[in-house]
């Protein structure tokens, strides 16, 4: 395992970080889920491998993914040794000051998230989505709030426009509050709008870029199957659905599969290979589910792409439309 600078703080990441939206527990929403009792050899088996860096959120499984992810750290890692991170914006009960990023929902869902994790902190507390219904000074001075009670050490942001993040960092620089140290994108080989503009921005200030869906929901692991439907979270997952599905993604597909077979590994190897070279990417945050998911990502460290490779993945690309900020 490697470990980087988070960003431009002085806290060390492994290159890699686990994902825990498929651990907690099976519900409407998430039937595809694993319970604790298969979730927990996976946090373990990824703790053995090296990683550092757990990202969770409220919203994953309803907090269960919270519960499970804490208790199995508690017990297989020292709280110190890990870097925790989780996330606030969606609705956690029906009430209207359950969701979003409100003074209100920020203090209280903060308080929530720590009791599920089992902890007096979070390394890194995001926001998960913007929140058009509540002033970004009030969600910005909340932020730093939590961070000076000691309840977050870092905060950092998901998914939303380069003006939006620019905004909330103007408006932190200004008033003297805790600035975002991280950006959470949506971005992979055949979803790489970030590239625009959000992407240089995270450069030009040093701000940590820890992508989500770096596999396209899995997408690019296989061989392309438009009519993909073999497994429970692929029959099930709409805004996985959402994401991916113009003809030039299946194609980009195409061209991982080929380079994979050439060089006799997986595809995922691959996809997260590509992803490495970027040098805006601090650690793309990684699934795991089955067997061998968290070996071949590891492995994709030690694979170097040629430039021609490298060329061949890019240059089929297209506009697609911005997915993912809702």
């Amino acid at each position: 395992m490697e470990y980087v600078r988070f960003g431009n703080t002085g806290m060390k990441v492994s290159r890699l970080c686990l994902g825990t939206m498929t651990y907690g527990k099976p519900n409407d929403r998430w039937p595809w889920a694993l319970n604790e009792e298969q979730s927990r050899p996976f946090i373990k088996k990824a703790l053995e491998l090296g990683f550092n860096f757990f990202d969770t959120a409220d919203i994953y499984s309803y907090g269960a993914s919270e519960e499970v992810v804490g208790k199995a750290l508690k017990d297989f890692a020292k709280r110190d040794e890990v870097v925790l991170a989780t996330k606030v914006f969606n609705p956690m009960g029906t009430g209207p000051n359950d969701k979003g990023l409100s003074r209100k929902h920020i203090m209280s869902a903060i308080d929530a998230s720590l009791q599920r994790l089992g902890t007096d902190y979070v390394d890194l507390y995001q926001t998960h989505r913007w929140d058009y219904e509540t002033p970004i000074e009030e969600t910005m001075e909340a932020l730093h709030d939590v961070v000076k009670a000691g309840k977050a050490r870092y905060i950092g942001a998901s998914s939303m426009y380069s003006w939006q993040f620019a905004q909330a960092q103007y408006l932190a620089d200004i008033n003297g509050w805790t600035r975002f140290v991280s950006m959470q994108p949506h971005y992979n080989l055949i979803y790489r709008e970030e590239e625009r503009e959000m992407l240089p921005f995270c450069v030009d200030q040093k701000i940590a870029v820890i992508p989500w869906s770096p596999l396209a929901r899995g997408m690019l692991t296989r061989k392309a199957n438009k009519e993909r439907n073999d497994t429970e979270r692929a029959k099930t997952d709409q805004f996985g659905k959402s994401l991916y599905g113009m003809d030039v993604d299946f194609e980009i597909v195409n061209r991982v599969t080929a380079i994979a077979e050439k060089r006799s590994i997986p595809n995922a190897q691959v996809a997260l290979a590509w992803m490495l070279t970027k040098p805006a990417i601090t650690a793309p945050i990684i699934g795991a589910s089955k067997p061998g998911h968290l070996e071949d990502a590891v492995a994709a460290l030690e694979v170097k792409l040629a430039n021609d490779e490298i060329k061949q993945l890019e240059e089929l690309y297209v506009p697609h439309p911005v997915m993912g900020f809702s």
